[in-house]
């Protein structure tokens, strides 16, 4: 058996060292509690961009890049120190993480943003990164397209991880990417929420014949910092729930074992036995006995993608 632990919790919202700091935290209550895996939602670090929901299309516009830069100024560099207390502490109690974050470029231009989640494994190791495929609609106006990548299945003492951000789970293609690589643990960080929400990752569930684990942001308007732009015009009910969470694990089959944990702050425990996965797969194998490789055939690209080459 291993044992899970989502943490559902408001991160310190446009605050990276605050939300680190709180992940860190975080982590080690889920250690003292035995837990073989840690994990926490859509950009955690520091906070899902929600404003963009709101904003007027083509409006907004000063506002939307004051936000953008404090966004930008709070985002991860992988190849900093950043991450740094994150990697320490899950060498410290071994236990592996699965993070959503901001990332910003360091790479090409230095100032593109990146939906970005990344698995750490028990010896303090980054193991994967993985951005985002597709923004969602408005997201579009702060992150960058992810390229594939990252776009794989790791082995953890945990089970075989895989990840897809929100909704790149309703992405069949990219579904398939990870149930042909052996994924027992799908992890879904996200930002939707609600009993449509619930419904898909059920059916993924029954799809890839694996565990699930749904981890929701928690936001009320409330945990927005008393300096955030314009505050009382966007967000003047302080008890509103931005988003309940929603957070849950299902079973191979599209059983929900644990959760949903909705308007709650905390971290949500369950037990998993990897075994099942392959029950159920004895029936049921999408990328294995109950594929028609001589019908159908998904290739992926998962090169490291750039805008330019240089020579020399």
């Amino acid at each position: 058996m291993k044992k899970l632990a989502i943490v559902q919790k408001p991160p310190a919202f446009l605050d990276k060292q605050k939300s680190i700091a709180l992940a860190v935290d975080s982590a080690k209550e889920a250690a003292a509690q035995n837990a073989d895996l840690v994990i926490f939602t859509e950009a955690f670090i520091p906070g899902y961009p929600t404003w963009v929901w709101r904003l007027r299309p083509g409006g907004d516009w000063n506002l939307s890049e004051e936000l953008y830069k404090r966004l930008f100024d709070n985002a991860v560099n992988m190849e900093s120190d950043d991450l740094l207390p994150l990697y320490e502490v899950a060498r410290e109690h071994a236990i592996s993480i699965v993070c959503g974050l901001e990332e910003r470029d360091s790479q090409l231009s230095r100032s593109t943003l990146y939906n970005t989640v990344i698995i750490i494994g028990p010896d303090g190791r980054l193991l994967n990164r993985h951005r985002k495929l597709m923004p969602t609609n408005p997201e579009r106006m702060v992150w960058g397209f992810g390229d594939a990548s990252g776009l794989k299945v790791v082995e953890t003492p945990a089970g075989r991880i895989g990840t897809l951000i929100c909704w790149e789970n309703y992405m069949p293609l990219a579904r398939y990417a990870l149930y042909s690589q052996g994924v027992e643990l799908y992890i879904a960080p996200t930002y939707d929420s609600g009993d449509g929400w619930i419904g898909s990752l059920q059916h993924i569930a029954r799809e890839g014949r694996c565990w699930v684990v749904g981890c929701g942001n928690l936001m009320q308007a409330g945990d927005f910092p008393e300096d955030f732009p314009e505050k009382s015009r966007l967000y003047p009910d302080a008890e509103e729930w931005v988003n309940p969470g929603d957070s849950l694990v299902i079973a191979p089959g599209g059983e929900i074992v644990a959760g949903p944990l909705r308007k709650e702050s905390g971290i949500l425990y369950c037990e998993i036995d990897l075994g099942k996965v392959i029950t159920a797969r004895r029936a049921l194998d999408v990328a294995g006995h109950y594929s028609r490789p001589d019908i159908f055939k998904l290739q992926v690209n998962n090169q490291v993608l750039s805008s330019v080459e240089f020579d020399r």
